[in-house]
C-alpha cells in the first residue's frame, strides 16, 4: 500500500525505547527527497471519504513535513503541505502551503480537511486522494476517521502508549496538549500538538 522514496537518507523499523513500540523512522537530508507515500504507483487513489487525518508521530528536532492531496467538490485536485520550516501560509489555486509547530517528543496531529478545504478555497472536501509522510520523524501510527476522537474513545491499537516505567509528569503534560490540540484544529490553526 506504501511506496518509499529515499534519496540520502534512510526509512526503516525499529523499537522506540520511550513507548516500546515499533514505529516507522523517516531520515533523511531533505525532506523532499526522502518520504513514504500511499497509495503506491499502482493504485490511482486513496478514495478515502473519512475528512480528520490523524498521525501519532515523534519530533526528531529536525525539518519534517506532510501533504495531502485531496478532491473537492468542483472535481479540482488540491494539496495541503504542512512543514516544520514553513514560515507563513500561502494559498495557491491547487495548493496550500502551510506552517506546523511540533513539542518536543511524541505529537499527535489532527488536520481536519474538511475545515480546510472550505476554509483555503471554499469549496467541499470529498475524499483524499492521496498522501505523502517526509522526514524527518518517527512514525507510530496514520490513520482517518470520520471526526476527532477523545483518547478514552480510541481502539487500543490508535492510542499512543506511553512507557512501563512511570513518568508522572510526561503523563500529565501529554494529556494536557492531547485538549490544546483538539481546540488547534477547531480555531484553523494547523500545529497540532501532544
Amino acid at each position: 500500500m506504501w511506496d518509499k522514496h529515499v534519496c540520502n537518507g534512510r526509512v526503516y523499523r525499529m523499537t522506540d525505547e520511550e513507548i516500546q513500540s515499533y514505529v516507522l523512522e523517516i531520515l533523511g537530508q531533505n525532506i523532499s527527497t526522502t518520504y513514504i507515500t500511499c497509495p503506491n504507483a499502482k493504485k490511482k487513489s486513496l478514495a478515502v471519504k473519512m475528512p480528520i487525518l490523524v498521525i501519532v508521530l515523534k519530533n526528531l528536532n529536525k525539518y519534517f513535513s506532510f501533504e495531502v492531496q485531496i478532491l473537492d467538490d468542483q472535481n479540482l485536485k488540491r494539496r495541503f503541505h504542512a512543514s516544520t520550516c514553513q514560515t507563513a501560509t500561502v494559498v495557491k489555486p491547487f495548493a496550500c502551503m502551510m506552517p506546523m509547530k511540533l513539542d518536543e517528543g511524541w505529537n499527535q496531529v489532527q488536520f481536519d480537511l474538511a475545515d480546510f478545504t472550505r476554509r483555503a478555497y471554499g469549496t467541499t472536501y470529498i475524499e483524499t486522494v492521496k498522501l505523502s509522510i517526509h522526514a524527518n520523524c518517527r512514525l507510530r501510527r496514520v490513520y482517518f476517521c470520520d471526526r476527532i476522537y477523545s483518547e478514552d474513545e480510541l481502539p487500543r491499537d490508535y492510542k499512543l502508549y506511553l512507557p512501563l516505567h512511570p513518568i508522572s509528569s510526561s503523563s500529565s503534560r501529554i494529556h494536557h496538549h492531547h485538549h490544546q490540540q483538539s481546540r488547534a484544529i477547531t480555531d484553523g490553526k494547523t500545529s497540532s500538538n501532544r
